[in-house]
């Protein structure tokens, strides 16, 4: 795949598409991000209880797959477009520009946050403090996060594969260290609970839980925020049909449901291993969990390799949301290239991450960005499937030859401010506005664009029509093909990638060793020192494995 034009304006070409591999890999390593270990810690500090959390995230978490799988992909995989791309054919350049910009800036923001948390990691090696308030109080940090956001930049002009095959190698290891600091944590949460000696039992456990991780204040917040919290978390990527960009790659819509492995193994379980670490590392370093930054916590639970998994765990999603960044800003002008604009992009969002504030409101952010972009996924999906059913024609106002789709551009712009207004009147909780938000803008653009031209019936829609009907018959026939079936079948891993992926799980099944008998002996010492000897090994082997596989295809 070219690194330097994929397919920004154009469908993608049968060849082009990935397997399920890829898109395993690149949910679950996108979704074990550094963010995780905030957000993580999040839960402890809004006083939600252990239950709320628990049963909560179950169901949020779930709506979100749900999502993916029954609106993103299908879309995505019917028109092989990026969002960028199919926004244009439906609302117009003039509406586009709007949205590519609002779109580039909120991802550029959402990156420097994982940027940060990189760096939050960086910076204990050479002793700055805690970077937690708006601004950072050492100039050290600042060179720090320039560091970080350099390589960041550099993989996400790589392009998507380049993404794909760091989170294939970076996502075991990852996943596994939320869980070896939990097990870490645990004994100093049971030794802080008044009447619980151990978890013999999934009722201790709920206890540990209940009294010294997620103590319930009997606040505001409650199940219902939770649920629509891990829902909303990443409407951009799935409600907002962003995730588009990426899934025009998939050979099959049935791909989109990867995103369990990001939901459940990535935000259920590193939420609530970061929750159980987070209030571990607070009793250890005798302070509250709003005082440490997610470097402080991963270090004091995992060592050395905590300082890595957070650096990683930035980066995996750093990297794939610079890239759609890019994406963003390169649809202003098709001329520019997405290279030229990533880097250009990556630059900004590095400034951006200088300063610790773009983390510690994430969860503000991640509302708000939400509600500016859920209205442009809920036009999109009224004209992609709602329209041919009640008899109104696709792509009306390019028809008409408007560079700006009306009906649409008016939709976005006064469900923004009705979704605004409500929030800042108090009337509804901000996790709690989009679901009413995307209705409103589903009925007002049918009604819109109704009255505007859609219910004509345009002579080009039928040629287009045909031409759409040509491409998806070429590309069924391309995929069902003997020679394509042959090909993927006869791929084997060389001799020297199996056996460098065989000590790669080894050392993986070290790591886990150590994180059980750290739990059983009480010993945290043995962890922060030697943890870091199967991790490298890891790395090397695995890195190694794929190199391998890679140049033997």
């Amino acid at each position: 795949m070219s690194t330097a034009e994929e397919f920004e304006t154009k469908p993608v070409t049968p060849k082009q598409l990935q397997g399920p591999k890829t898109f395993a890999a690149s949910y679950a390593g996108e979704h074990v991000a550094g963010t995780e270990f905030v957000i993580g810690a999040l839960f402890v500090a809004w006083g939600v209880g252990a239950a709320d959390v628990l049963v909560g995230l179950l169901f949020g978490n779930l709506l979100a797959v749900l999502t993916w799988g029954l609106i993103t992909a299908p879309i995505a995989t019917d028109t092989r477009l990026t969002l960028y791309a199919y926004l244009e054919k439906i609302a117009g350049p003039g509406t586009i520009k709007l949205y590519s910009v609002v779109n580039g800036i909120l991802f550029c923001v959402l990156a420097g946050a994982m940027i940060t948390v990189s760096a939050s990691a960086v910076r204990i090696l050479f002793g700055i403090e805690d970077q937690v308030g708006y601004f950072p109080t050492d100039m050290r940090f600042v060179l720090v996060v320039l560091g970080v956001g350099a390589v960041v930049v550099y993989m996400a002009v790589k392009g998507f594969k380049k993404l794909a095959a760091f989170a294939e190698v970076c996502a075991p290891w990852m996943i596994l260290m939320f869980f070896v600091g939990a097990l870490v944590m645990m004994p100093t949460t049971v030794a802080a609970t008044a009447g619980v000696e151990g978890i013999n039992s999934f009722n201790d456990f709920l206890t540990v839980a209940g009294e010294s991780i997620w103590q319930d204040t009997d606040g505001e917040v409650g199940i219902w925020h939770v649920i629509a919290f891990a829902w909303v978390a990443n409407l951009a990527m799935h409600g907002s049909l962003g995730d588009m960009t990426l899934l025009r790659f998939a050979k099959s819509p049935k791909y989109g449901y990867f995103s369990a492995l990001g939901m459940f193994i990535g935000h259920y379980m590193a939420w609530v291993c970061a929750g159980i670490m987070g209030a571990g590392a607070a009793i250890i370093l005798k302070t509250s969990i709003a005082a440490i930054d997610p470097g402080s916590v991963a270090y004091t639970a995992l060592g050395a390799s905590g300082i890595l998994a957070v650096i990683i765990a930035g980066w995996t999603t750093s990297n794939p949301t610079i890239y759609r960044a890019g994406l963003a800003f390169s649809s202003l002008n098709h001329t520019w290239g997405r290279t030229k604009v990533t880097i250009v992009v990556g630059i900004i969002t590095t400034i951006i991450a200088c300063s610790p504030f773009v983390f510690s409101g994430l969860l503000g952010f991640v509302g708000y960005m939400g509600l500016l972009l859920a209205p442009v996924g809920a036009i999109i999906v009224a004209e992609h499937w709602i329209f041919p059913k009640i008899g109104l024609t696709r792509y009306w106002s390019s028809y008409k030859g408007n560079t700006t789709n009306i009906a649409a551009f008016v939709t976005w712009i006064v469900s923004m401010i009705a979704g605004i207004a409500v929030e800042q009147a108090g009337l509804l909780h901000l996790f709690f506005i989009l679901v009413p938000m995307w209705i409103f803008s589903t009925l007002m653009y049918i009604v819109l664009a109704s009255l505007m031209g859609a219910k004509d019936t345009y002579p080009q829609a039928i040629v287009a029509e045909k031409v759409e009907i040509e491409r998806k018959a070429a590309e069924a026939q391309f995929l069902s093909s003997p020679q394509t079936q042959q090909v993927a079948s006869d791929k084997k891993d060389p001799i020297n990638s199996k056996v460098a992926k065989y000590i790669s799980w080894t050392a993986l099944l070290a790591c886990l060793y150590m994180g059980v008998m750290s739990y059983v002996n009480q010993d945290i010492e043995t962890i922060t020192t030697w943890l870091i000897v199967p991790t490298l090994i890891y790395f090397v082997t695995a890195t190694y494995a794929y190199l391998a596989k890679d140049s033997d295809e």
